[in-house]
């Protein structure tokens, strides 16, 4: 019974902190990227009240642009975090490399797609935010990964 109870709070842990590492990454992004979106905002005084109204129209293309480059991203930090739940890695430098890794991995698929965005086109800003999203994954559920081996307990005898 305590396997399927660790097993149900991994099946809720993980989900939780991939949301938690994708949300982390994003700020990164963000961050990284700050002057260039207010220089954007203020490009033009006069049309900053059409914004909304630009996000409204443009934002189903923005939301499917992002979803491409996320899934690209999240598919080889997804095989990571298989990886460690079934080997229950808990490091968190091997949760910050995978983050890393994965960024790098999803931003060389998406070249073709960057040469019109410019937020995605510097390679040190996405594999940073996959190293703050790994560790942001590794706070969350990394660091008690793989269900059948408990975090606080006895070693299960050796036979």
């Amino acid at each position: 019974m305590e396997n399927f109870a660790r097993f149900l709070l991994r099946l809720l842990l993980v989900p939780v902190g991939a949301m938690a590492a994708i949300t982390v990454a994003m700020m990164v992004v963000l961050a990284a990227h700050w002057n260039e979106i207010v220089a954007l905002a203020n490009a033009d005084p006069d049309a900053q009240g059409d914004w909304l109204l630009a996000f409204v129209f443009a934002g189903p293309i923005l939301a499917l642009l992002l979803s491409l480059t996320l899934a690209m991203t999240a598919l080889p930090a997804a095989v990571g975090v298989l990886i460690s739940e079934a080997f229950a890695i808990r490091s968190w430098i091997f949760h910050a490399l995978n983050g890393g890794l994965s960024a790098w991995i999803g931003w060389s698929i998406m070249q073709d797609v960057q040469a019109q965005y410019r937020f995605l086109t510097e390679p040190r800003v996405m594999v940073a935010a996959g190293l703050a999203g790994g560790l942001a994954y590794w706070l969350i559920a990394g660091w008690t990964a793989g269900f059948w081996k408990p975090v606080f307990g006895p070693e299960p005898a050796r036979v």
